[in-house]
């Protein structure tokens, strides 16, 4: 079982056996505006929590990329898999337009066969021009935010419990 409990001190970076925390501006496919650091203001530590902050800052690297805005992406690529079971996260979003926080799932063979075939779950997608809305989706062949998923046969299952959080199940012979 993989977990990350951020018990490290605070200040710290996040665990480098657990964690990739990617670096760079080029928009990652989605015209991102911001430039995500490995920098202590925009990823650590503090009080058992995972703070990622977003910030309004003119940011250049070395080649040139300038962004008027930075963050931190963090992933387990390499570091963890998982085929079946539970994944779970308590998360505190942030508020505000051109926000867009996020908790996904891809697959093992991420940047390898090429996004969507790799596939996809997105478990949480916040859009911060919807605050009250979060989003979940699936991307695989034939099915992405570009195609519909009309003529796929789905299994879906919510299941609430008394704790208040909501499990969903998606699965399907032709999907």
């Amino acid at each position: 079982m993989w977990s990350d409990e951020f018990n490290s001190g605070n200040g710290s970076a996040p665990d480098r056996a657990k964690w990739v925390i990617e670096t760079g501006g080029n928009g990652w496919g989605n015209n991102e505006l911001e430039y995500y650091t490995n920098r202590v203001q925009n990823v650590q530590i503090q009080d058992g929590n995972l703070v990622i902050t977003a910030r309004r800052e003119g940011y250049s690297d070395n080649e040139g990329v300038f962004r008027g805005y930075t963050s931190a992406r963090l992933k387990t690529e390499k570091k963890f898999q998982q085929t079946y079971g539970r994944f779970e996260a308590r998360i505190q979003i942030p508020r505000g337009q051109g926000i867009w926080p996020a908790f996904w799932l891809l697959g093992d063979d991420a940047g390898h066969t090429g996004w969507p075939a790799e596939g996809e779950i997105d478990i949480m997608e916040n859009i911060g021009k919807e605050p009250a809305m979060v989003h979940g989706t699936i991307h695989g062949p034939g099915y992405s935010g570009a195609r519909e998923l009309a003529h796929h046969f789905l299994c879906l299952t919510v299941r609430p419990s008394p704790t208040h959080s909501i499990c969903t199940r998606s699965s399907g012979s032709q999907m």
